[in-house]
């Protein structure tokens, strides 16, 4: 109906009559608010971004079915966006939402995996309010939205891997199971040899216990210089094992990332991953 007809209507809809648009009347807002935002999921769930991707392709851009094979999955409830089953025919997402479908995350974005040989001066995070991140460093090696696996000092160096891969963050990040890294660490002064096998053995500082899986001194200099092989992806580990004992960590640079080296690769640089590397880091 155009603005003039309703003019000439009085400008007032009856809901009585045979020309009377019930649903159009339902959209414009005569039905209780209170019952409209009860009944809307889409309220509930669409994020703040401008613009957006219809449903079905997201999750067909995430490889799990075809469009329309999506949206059956979405007619039958098993897609929910932000906590919430939408069932919605056309439905709109933005990249940040957080999309399910059977109860399991999904990501329309082409999976993606970084090695960085992280120089000093740079802060493990993804905060633009930190001064210079890692993020700076890689950020024209994919479109896609990584982030770093595990974390180091900002004044420690060595690899650093992203992924957006939910499944293999989640399994290099378990402090049991997760992925090995040796560290090469310089301490103030020599690591006494009672000192190492205390470390090798466990410590337990501020009631919290405090593993490895290796310690030993690097070969041909001096025994302030140690190799460390540990899972937990805490930066913060190593000094508190150190400094427990009373030595100052000077540098600390991880040497090795599951079956990765620095090979090739300069500090400040970094590189896509091979098809082989990411299956070999998923069998440890």
């Amino acid at each position: 109906m155009s603005r003039h007809q309703e003019s000439k209507k009085g400008g007032k809809a009856s809901g009585r009559g045979a020309n009377n648009n019930r649903a159009k009347s339902h959209a414009r807002g005569n039905a209780p608010i209170k019952k409209n935002a009860t009944g809307s999921s889409r309220t509930a769930t669409t994020s703040s971004g401008k613009g957006g991707i219809r449903l079905n392709k997201y999750i067909a851009n995430s490889g799990i079915c075809s469009r329309r094979e999506a949206d059956l999955y979405i007619s039958t409830g098993q897609v929910t966006v932000n906590g919430e089953i939408i069932n919605e025919m056309g439905f709109k997402v933005n990249l940040d939402d957080d999309v399910r479908f059977d109860g399991r995350r999904i990501n329309p974005e082409a999976k993606a995996y970084v090695l960085l040989n992280k120089p000093k001066g740079f802060s493990v995070t993804t905060s633009n309010a930190k001064g210079m991140t890692v993020m700076d460093l890689v950020a024209s090696s994919t479109k896609s939205r990584i982030q770093p696996v595990g974390r180091l000092g900002r004044n420690a160096t060595g690899l650093l891997l992203f992924t957006n891969d939910d499944k293999v963050m989640k399994k290099l990040t378990n402090s049991k199971t997760g992925l090995p890294r040796l560290f090469h660490i310089e301490l103030d002064k020599n690591l006494k040899a009672e000192d190492l096998d205390k470390i090798k053995k466990g410590l337990t500082v501020d009631g919290k216990r405090l593993e490895i899986e290796d310690l030993s001194y690097v070969d041909g200099a001096p025994k302030k210089e140690v190799g460390l092989k540990m899972r937990n992806v805490g930066n913060s580990i190593i000094r508190s094992i150190f400094e427990h004992l009373g030595y100052q960590v000077v540098r600390v640079d991880c040497v090795i990332l599951g079956t990765l080296t620095k090979k090739d690769l300069p500090r400040g640089k970094y590189r896509h991953l091979k098809e082989q590397e990411i299956h070999n880091l998923m069998m440890l």
